[in-house]
């Protein structure tokens, strides 16, 4: 039998032997009765500064049967194990095509290959070693590809992201766990499946993509970089084939199916869409900037003295109401992290957060954003959302001519152009300059961030502070529409499946992995090969 054993505390300096010797405590049975434990959960309890705690969950295999009677803590595991479709009736012709390699549609793909569909993948933007140096070249030289950057090649936006894996997705299938537990297998330190906010950081996604695109591969699966897909033909509301651009050529590849994981940077796709009449609708999403503050600061606010040097770098999270009714938050929050140059198109400008693993930079950062709907960007058709996040792009990038525009946070308020920077640098890849950020957003927003970020500073100690860095524009969020699906994953149109972030049904990398799983047992429980 195996037992669970939760709300376990021991000291930030606690030792193997420790855990063991509590969990068995708890059990009322000795050490060596152990056979087995595993950790579920561990997360950090630093309500009290002077006295920061691990807090575990664990599972146990024991050597006796427990009386579990007044014992709060130890329960016995009934865990719902995830189980993949059986194959279903329809004889399937043709390999299904997936479009995009981010992580829903690198998660659908693999798990098609794991049912034998052999799908065919096309991906815009290059293969991730090609990508790392292309987005190298345009953060040092400013050279940008608009087919290959940070939204777009092997590993989506997420490849260049502080790679967090935490997911508010309820998840009564067990799908977060098998996602996690898939990123393991390719290379993810095994700490990810318990930690409370688990990350794997840039550097090591690189890898772990490329080990999943290699399983593909082996189990027969084909995979195109630089091939985007710029067409979909559709007759008597069905898919019969796409239209594949590269090196300047199209080609015409057969289908029945086509999986749209497109990601939400493909405006170009949205549009074509639109033209083949496939049904979309706006939705909200958020806008904001990027905030930089020395990441001692946050370790001392989230950790106390005596801590912020004995744990890794540390997260924070903030909500605030405004005045003025928005509700204003952080997002994406990367420690020990850079705010990054992540555009996509010429003339136009928007920023991300990324960290290594290790998360080791001197700042932390995160979005500080404030939702916008068609009452803000105006009603005026299914791709409004995307018009207003490329006007704030282009504004953001006459600003500095290109480089990313910061401004001190109290030059923000007071609404002059910073002339110098304050107590600490920014950590930027790209260029950057000083600047007034004002002019981007609609007045109200700068008054919602402003009200915001002065109630973060109650929350953490110099939060507000005036040399605070701001970074803009964070504009890219989530997608500004949503491709319309069914409760069997597919669109109006026979054979399509909208998938992922891009879609409007994920934001992130595990939500957005786990709705490609969900497509492919869409796909799976009503097809055979």
């Amino acid at each position: 039998m195996i037992y669970r054993v939760s709300q376990l505390k021991l000291p930030i300096e606690h030792k193997e032997n420790d855990l063991y010797s509590a969990a068995a405590k708890a059990c009322k049975v000795g050490a060596a009765d152990i056979i087995m434990l595993k950790i579920v959960k561990q997360s950090i309890d630093a309500r009290d500064k002077s006295k920061l705690l691990y807090v575990y969950t664990v599972d146990l295999e024991i050597k006796k049967k427990l009386n579990l009677s007044n014992n709060s803590k130890v329960e016995l595991v009934n865990e719902k194990k995830y189980r993949f479709p059986e194959a279903g009736d329809i004889k399937l012709n043709k390999a299904p095509v997936v479009c995009g390699f981010g992580p829903a549609g690198m998660f659908c793909a693999l798990f098609l290959a794991r049912a034998g569909f052999k799908p065919i993948v096309f991906e815009r933007g290059q293969s991730v070693d090609e990508r790392v140096e292309t987005v190298n070249e345009f953060w040092k030289n400013g050279n940008l590809n608009i087919a290959s950057n940070v939204q777009f090649g092997e590993g989506g936006a997420g490849t260049f992201s502080d790679g967090k894996l935490n997911t508010l997705v309820k998840d009564k299938f067990g799908r977060n766990k098998l996602v996690l537990e898939t990123l393991v297998e390719h290379g993810a330190k095994e700490e990810i499946i318990y930690v409370n906010k688990p990350h794997i950081g840039t550097d090591e996604l690189c890898n772990i993509v490329r080990n999943i695109r290699n399983e593909i591969l082996d189990l027969g699966g084909q995979i195109y970089f630089d091939s985007q897909i710029v067409d979909v033909i559709i007759k008597d509301k069905a898919v019969r084939s796409i239209i594949v651009k590269n090196n300047n050529q199209e080609r015409n590849i057969e289908t029945d199916i086509l999986v749209l994981a497109c990601g939400h940077s493909a405006r170009d796709t949205f549009y074509m869409l639109k033209d083949r009449q496939v049904p979309m609708e706006p939705k909200s999403f958020a806008v904001g900037f990027r905030v930089m503050h020395p990441q001692a600061m946050i370790n001392e606010a989230q950790y106390g003295k005596a801590y912020m040097n004995k744990l890794p770098a540390a997260p924070y999270k903030v909500t605030a109401k405004t005045r003025n009714g928005r509700g204003v938050y952080s997002f994406c929050m990367c420690p020990g992290g850079y705010v990054v140059n992540a555009s996509s198109e010429e003339g136009m400008l928007a920023v991300n957060g990324m960290s290594y693993s290790g998360r080791d930079s001197s700042n932390a950062n995160s979005a500080i954003i404030v939702t916008v709907s068609p009452d803000d960007y105006g009603d005026m058709g299914v791709l409004s959302g995307v018009e207003f996040q490329r006007s704030l792009e282009k504004k953001a990038f006459e600003l500095c001519k290109g480089k990313v525009p910061i401004q001190l946070f109290g030059d923000f308020k007071n609404n002059i152009a910073s002339k110098q920077l304050g107590d600490f640098k920014p950590c930027i890849k790209g260029g950057y300059e000083l600047t007034n950020l004002r002019s981007i957003l609609p007045e109200e927003m700068n008054l919602s961030l402003i009200d915001g970020m002065e109630q973060f500073g109650k929350t953490i100690k110099g939060f507000d502070r005036y040399d605070s860095i701001f970074a803009g524009v964070e504009s890219r969020t989530s997608s500004p529409v949503r491709i319309i699906r069914n409760e069997n994953g597919q669109s109006n149109i026979q054979g399509l499946y909208p998938c992922g972030e891009g879609a409007g049904y994920a934001g992130g990398i595990t939500s957005a992995a786990m709705d490609g799983v969900k497509i492919a047992e869409y796909i799976v429980s009503s097809y055979h090969v």
